[in-house]
């Protein structure tokens, strides 16, 4: 269809006459044109917010965002192999987080499949995620249906997301560049976001109501367990004071009266008192229960779990969005990310300490986000390559190509176990981060480190064997991430990779007091990342998403005790053989260097 063509369809429209167009569309260009003030002849390009704005709304949305985030990830993967853009709009329109190809970054900005774009009808005409705020249900705004010619090519399939007391907080929405041509092609994508939607709403009542009653339901058995359609929040009264929108549509109808406030019994033949007999200890089959309008559904009751693992975080809720999603209540922790954020927006080279698996390397993606998260973010592994490989890849060669450092302009290094650089690699990084940089072999322009660094290990940086003048020039602030088994915050780690797992799977997933018990009180020398994969095989076990300690596997690595007989001497022996070369001896081993660092300290070995 041409834009002349197009233009006349929206003149035959609002004259009232018969147009191939769904209803809400049609009202959606009436409303672009009566109450928007906008002109169909004049094509608008994308409006992208300045970054004071965007972080406005990303402080605004940042707790929805961070419970939303894991299952949007892999949504993205699901369906980045089909070009698709994913969005997730404010309640104002306002993208505040977005998946995209990194090869088509510009055409995406340039359409406004983008971070920061604002979709709402008054900006941008009939599109998705305006048409889906307008009328509070899932959409697929398809090519003619835009109203602006500049946002013709695209087709936009999004659906809401409403907060627990029914108002809508955000808009998830699926976008492509191009489409295949019938409207009907994006039936499944339309599904997929719904579907998420959903599941986000109910991972959100999860988050915020676990020291109430939560029941979730299914008109069918054999969901309940997994993927429920609804779920509401009861406290100790029998009152409702949380509700997913589908549980509000099953209990009272798509136009129905608001269930929040009401009494349980007012839709369901339940009282509280009977909530404990809804356990996964029964058949699902046998778990039904009968809606005041003589339907079925089937009914899982969760019982409310300890207030003291969701105590308030006075300084979390100062974090931006970057870093707030790193925090889960260890006063340590919750330190270093404040003092992290405060770093983020000037040059100052930070280094980061910690042991593995305790997350320095999304630390430094916090803080490369912070800053500019558009700008590059250029990984150095500086322990896996030999020392003029290294140089090469950090600086490039003679045939023009700068190398990482070049890469990195205006964003972020991380050097990654920065303290096994080796020596010839040192003295060529130090000369680079002086005022006037380093001149390549070539003889051409010198070479100056233009972009934030951030450098990591794994021992104390006063422990590091480095020249002294390039730690005076990488340790300008240092920041440390203490080991998991320092932390108190094991309960909040292990409800927030639950819940971000349940985003991604059919399941939601809960965890026994006994369980808990468990993990809290054992050793984890892999940190979160040992955690993380504990809790993957858990919940890979357990079918019906309920987590007991028989699902819980055994540690992959156990560490030898203080008192096994020469284990000191045997220590020490293989140190001085390998020339207190630490990574030399973990190789050796099989262990990683913390491990050593850990083994040296509890032995109390020094290096000589």
């Amino acid at each position: 269809m041409s834009a002349v063509e197009h233009i006349k369809e929206i003149e035959a429209a609002l004259s009232e006459r018969p147009v191939q167009r769904d209803d809400f569309v049609v009202a959606s260009w009436r409303r672009c044109i009566e109450q928007h003030g906008l002109d169909p002849t004049k094509p608008t390009p994308a409006y992208i917010l300045p970054e004071r704005q965007l972080r406005h709304h990303q402080q605004q949305a940042e707790r929805l965002t961070s419970i939303a985030r894991s299952g949007l990830e892999d949504l993205f993967q699901q369906v980045a192999s089909q070009n698709y853009v994913l969005l997730l709009a404010d309640a104002q329109g306002v993208t505040v987080d977005y998946f995209g190809d990194a090869n088509f970054e510009d055409d995406l900005r340039a359409s406004g499949l983008f971070l920061g774009s604002s979709w709402s009808e008054a900006q941008s005409g009939t599109n998705g995620v305006g048409a889906c705020i307008a009328t509070g249900r899932a959409v697929t705004v398809h090519q003619e249906d835009h109203f602006d010619l500049h946002h013709v090519p695209l087709s936009c399939s999004a659906a809401p997301i409403y907060d627990l007391s029914g108002s809508l907080a955000a808009v998830l929405d699926v976008s492509l560049l191009r489409s295949p041509q019938p409207k009907a092609t994006q039936a499944l994508a339309l599904h997929m976001v719904k579907t998420a939607a959903r599941r986000i709403e109910l991972a959100n009542l999860m988050a915020e109501m676990s020291t109430h009653w939560v029941l979730r339901f299914s008109r069918r058995p054999e969901f309940v367990d997994v993927d429920p359609d609804g779920a509401l929040a009861i406290d100790n009264s029998g009152t409702i004071i949380g509700a997913t929108r589908q549980a509000q549509r099953i209990l009272s109808g798509p136009v129905g009266s608001a269930v929040v406030g009401k009494l349980l019994n007012s839709f369901l033949d339940l009282e509280i008192d009977d909530l404990p007999t809804f356990s996964r200890s029964r058949p699902t089959r046998e778990r039904c229960v009968f809606l005041k309008s003589g339907d079925v559904v089937y009914a899982h009751a969760i019982a409310p779990q300890p207030a003291t693992r969701l105590r308030k975080l006075p300084l979390s809720a100062k974090l931006s969005n970057a870093f707030a999603t790193l925090h889960c209540g260890d006063p340590k922790v919750e330190q270093t990310l404040s003092k992290a954020e405060r770093l983020a927006a000037n040059d100052v080279p930070i280094w980061i300490t910690g042991s593995s698996g305790t997350g320095k390397e999304r630390l430094a993606r916090a803080i490369h986000k912070k800053r500019d998260e558009r700008a590059p973010f250029v990984v150095v592994q500086c322990a896996d390559f030999p020392g003029r490989h290294l140089e090469t890849i950090l600086f490039g060669d003679n045939s023009g190509d700068g190398g990482l450092v070049a890469r990195a302009r205006d964003g972020v290094l991380f050097l990654d176990a920065a303290d096994e650089m080796p020596a010839t690699v040192q003295a060529r990084l130090a000369r680079a981060l002086t005022d006037d940089g380093i001149r390549p072999t070539s003889g051409a322009n010198p070479i100056a480190i233009k972009a934030k660094i951030i450098s990591a290990s794994t021992v104390p940086l006063s422990e590091c064997e480095m020249r002294d003048d390039l730690i005076f020039r990488l340790g300008g602030a240092c920041l440390d991430l203490p080991d998991l088994d320092d932390r108190t915050d094991i309960d909040g780690l292990v409800d927030k990779i639950m819940r971000l797992a349940g985003i991604a799977s059919p399941k939601t997933f809960t965890i026994s007091e006994g369980a808990r018990s468990h993990l809290r009180n054992r050793r984890w020398p892999g940190n979160i990342r040992e955690l993380r994969n504990t809790l993957r095989v858990s919940m890979a076990l357990s079918d019906d998403g309920f987590i007991d300690i028989e699902h819980i596997p055994k540690p992959v690595i156990h560490p030898k005790t203080d008192h096994a007989a020469g284990w000191v001497a045997d220590l020490e022996r293989c140190l001085s053989e390998c020339g207190w070369n630490i990574s030399r001896v973990a190789r050796l081993r099989g262990v990683d260097r913390t491990t050593i660092h850990r083994q040296m300290k509890r032995a109390g070995i020094r290096r000589p």
